[in-house]
């Protein structure tokens, strides 16, 4: 498996997994498919599993929602950290509710890498909160946002975190990639109702555009009644073609991601060198 892993990072490529999930507002079951989902990409030799938004609950009780919050040091996440470092894979825990330590009233809805060796290398809080009173969602309500884009370096490349609503706001992943992110992360709960006409055409465009990687677990199915999630899980190359896509249930899909390809995009179509950014700046 190491060597693997050393031939992986020598030759600029890397094994990603994106699970599908269906989660419900029973914790200890989410739970519980995600650490076997956990243990499934292991054995399949993946370099980094990747789990959707609020990938452990989903529910309608606003004080389930608060009883589901942790703290970054809290026991389930250093469950999954305790996971890397046991299985040697990375793991991008989609988001979770956190809770704020000078907020009882709001939560956080927050993204965590954890890398191989079991550190916390990205931590991104969801800038973009999806108030949509059409179909009766406010997710400012109980969720406060956050306040700083995320780019770290990692195994796999220079990696930038989103969540889901954040998908819409085109310039936070032109800022990302100015950072110099060739991997984006846009774990989601995409709604059914939007997601089958925006999903997949906004996730291919942020690809296209900055010529980057797009991974996007999503959720999938009804969750209860009044919320259902369009799935099509999805990892997109930096010239817009879907390297996998998932099919309408819970599970894992895999690709492989090549900086050589994205480099090699990026030299034969330069358009990040040939912004006219000082026309545009004030957008």
């Amino acid at each position: 498996m190491n060597i693997i892993k050393r031939f992986i990072r020598r030759d600029m490529k890397s094994h990603i997994g994106v699970v599908q999930m269906n989660t419900s507002d029973n914790l200890a079951a989410n739970l519980a498919y995600a650490k076997n989902q956990v243990q499934y990409a292991a054995s399949a030799g993946l370099d980094l599993v990747s789990f959707p938004e609020t990938f452990l609950y989903v529910g309608k009780e606003n004080q389930l929602k608060f009883q589901a919050a942790q703290r970054l040091d809290g026991e389930l996440v250093d469950s999954f950290r305790e996971l890397a470092v046991k299985n040697e894979l990375s793991i991008l825990l989609g988001s979770l509710y956190e809770k704020a330590l000078d907020d009882d009233t709001r939560l956080f809805n927050t993204s965590i890498l954890i890398n191989r060796q079991g550190d916390l290398c990205g931590v991104y809080r969801k800038i973009h909160l999806c108030d949509a009173p059409a179909i009766g969602y406010n997710e400012s309500v109980d969720v406060r946002p956050g306040n700083s884009l995320v780019v770290v370096d990692h195994d796999i490349g220079r990696v930038g975190m989103s969540i889901c609503y954040d998908l819409r706001f085109p310039e936070l992943y032109r800022s990302l990639t100015a950072q110099g992110a060739e991997i984006i992360f846009v774990p989601s709960a995409f709604f059914l109702h939007t997601g089958r006409h925006h999903w997949l055409p906004l996730l291919t465009a942020r690809a296209i555009e900055n010529q980057v990687y797009i991974v996007a677990p999503n959720q999938w199915g009804m969750h209860y009644e009044g919320r259902s999630s369009c799935g099509s899980s999805v990892i997109i190359d930096p010239w817009g073609s879907i390297l996998c896509c998932a099919p309408e249930r819970p599970g894992l899909i895999s690709s492989t991601l090549d900086l050589a390809y994205l480099r090699e995009i990026r030299s034969n179509m330069p358009l990040l060198k040939q912004r006219r950014s000082e026309l545009y700046a004030a957008c």
